[in-house]
């Protein structure tokens, strides 16, 4: 059923959705002891620790989110664990903004124990976003390919809307840049709140995946 609480944030439609498929992938999948890669401010802590042992946030010094919740400091390319450490391993809105995704997945694998979980979620439509440090999109095609040829087996790759949710989200994120003003800051946020709505609404009735503003991939090491 769809929530009102947060109707007049520019954003609460995909996060609804992301949080709604996260929090089964965390049901089913996650264990043991996780490392949330890129964690910032680890919004996501709560939801998965009914499920694990230990929630370990890497991220590195020169993030634009708070450091508070960070555990390790390193990098997706080189994490400071031996390897074999982890039973899980998280990763969500990451992949796009690291210039090397081949060998960040390459070495989730390496610090991932033998049958870990990985769970990502990855942009397909997306504006641009903390510039200049936003590198890539990703196909559902392209997620396979990286994820299979450094070592994982594929367990889900889901499409997380259609178009209408795509192109809802983003025309409020257009409307959202002309938010000045008494008026508009009062007119727009309702407007954007009714546009997510709508577009929830048509989502279900058309779900045209290839137009996905983002997958979400669950994979297992070999």
């Amino acid at each position: 059923m769809l929530k009102m609480e947060n109707f007049f944030s520019k954003n609460w439609l995909v996060y609804k959705i992301s949080k709604r498929h996260l929090k089964l992938s965390a049901k089913e999948y996650a264990y043991g002891k996780l490392l949330d890669i890129g964690c910032g401010e680890k919004p996501l802590q709560n939801m998965f620790a009914p499920y694990v042992t230990e929630h370990i946030g890497l991220d590195h010094q020169d993030s634009l989110h708070t450091k508070d919740n960070v555990d390790i400091f390193g990098s997706a390319y080189e994490i400071p664990k031996e390897n074999e450490y982890f039973d899980t391993i998280l990763c969500t809105a990451v992949l796009e903004h690291l210039e090397e995704p081949d060998k960040a997945i390459a070495e989730a694998n390496r610090v991932l124990k033998k049958g870990g979980i990985a769970i990502y979620t990855v942009p397909f439509f997306w504006h641009l976003h903390e510039e200049p440090r936003d590198f890539y999109r990703y196909t559902k095609y392209g997620l396979k390919y990286l994820f299979e040829k450094n070592g994982f087996d594929i367990l889900e790759l889901k499409a997380l809307s259609g178009f209408w949710v795509t192109f809802g989200q983003e025309l409020v994120y257009y409307l959202w840049r002309f938010r000045r003003g008494r008026v508009r800051s009062k007119i727009i946020p309702l407007l954007g709140g009714v546009i997510q709505a709508l577009a929830y609404i048509l989502d279900k009735a058309d779900k045209a995946e290839s137009f996905t503003w983002m997958y979400l991939v669950v994979a297992r090491k070999k």
